[in-house]
């Protein structure tokens, strides 16, 4: 069975270094500095984002699945078996609501229900351990970047885009928000 899925987020241009964590338009100053006073200076580091799950676009959908029950995982990144470049992910969530409907079977591969990322002419809001949870938040919101929408998820990357380092979900953010006190 062989199903196509249109959903794509926007990564980054041919050459990472060019245009990295490029945003559109710039944040409004008050609700970051809302969002800044809310967050006291943490950064994804302080949210201890769990190391990111990945699998190959080959791999068979039931592992995947699989993999993601056993870890308690809502979104796999996808990887290339040969370069180990991210290229895309793998909402669970997704995936059931896929499976339920028949549009992919258990056996079919990985790329038939990931989300690829689209490369070309488009720049992406570069997440690391090192930016502040406020920035994160609007990204979530989809606030500043370009081709925004609200996002449940971040990958988090080195400064280059070379590693990807872990997953922070919305969930996270508003798990740490809730715990820290006023």
């Amino acid at each position: 069975m062989t199903t196509t899925i249109s959903n794509s987020i926007p990564v980054g241009a041919a050459d990472p270094a060019s245009r990295m964590a490029e945003i559109v338009s710039p944040p409004n100053p008050s609700k970051l500095s809302q969002l800044a006073a809310r967050y006291r200076g943490a950064t994804v580091e302080d949210l201890d984002p769990p190391s990111a799950l990945s699998c190959h676009p080959t791999d068979p959908i039931s592992h995947a699945l699989l993999s993601a029950f056993e870890r308690d995982y809502t979104h796999l990144t996808v990887i290339s078996p040969t370069n180990r470049a991210l290229l895309g992910y793998l909402s669970i969530p997704h995936l059931r609501t896929l499976l339920a409907e028949g549009k992919v079977g258990e056996t079919d591969e990985v790329s038939q229900a990931m989300v690829k990322f689209r490369r070309k002419g488009r720049v992406y809001k570069v997440i690391t351990m090192d930016t502040p949870l406020e920035e994160l938040e609007m990204f979530f919101n989809g606030e500043g970047v370009q081709g925004g929408g609200k996002q449940e998820f971040a990958v988090v990357t080195d400064e280059r885009r070379r590693f990807v380092l872990g997953v922070a979900t919305r969930t996270d953010l508003e798990e740490f928000a809730r715990r820290r006190p006023a």
